[in-house]
């Protein structure tokens, strides 16, 4: 299965315990297939070395390095218009796209307010483990 992780999920499955560590935990194993752009590489970079200055004890080096080599990478095309209120996170719509991914686990109310679009689920953490690894 082909999943997309907004920011703040991977962040918080890396730092965290809960449902996102364990989203990134089957997807570690294998469950699952993450898929990401480079510039959704590049924000999992930028606010996971903001987190890593608050908890030293993490070292942030060895997933980003795993998420380099193991995710799924795809060149993105911007969408021709803004889907989301914030447009940042339309580079998550627009990965899905390429990377014919149908689900995207966020918790953002931006993403989680364009649910179906293009047939793209908007599933939060929670509801992703329940769903698809109980």
């Amino acid at each position: 299965m082909k999943i997309i992780l907004d920011t703040n999920v991977f962040v918080s499955g890396v730092f965290f315990s809960g449902h996102p560590y364990r989203i990134l935990k089957a997807w570690r194993n294998g469950i699952l297939t993450l898929v990401i752009s480079e510039e959704i590489f590049e924000e999992y970079q930028r606010v996971g070395e903001i987190l890593s200055e608050q908890f030293p004890m993490v070292d942030l080096q060895p997933i980003l390095a795993m998420v380099r080599k193991r995710a799924q990478i795809y060149p993105v095309k911007c969408l021709p218009e803004s889907v989301t209120d914030d447009p940042d996170d339309d580079k998550f719509l627009a990965c899905a796209l390429a990377g014919k991914s149908k689900i995207i686990v966020s918790g953002d109310k931006h993403l989680l307010k364009v649910n179906g679009f293009r047939e793209i689920k908007i599933i939060r953490p929670r509801e992703f483990v329940d769903a698809y690894l109980a």
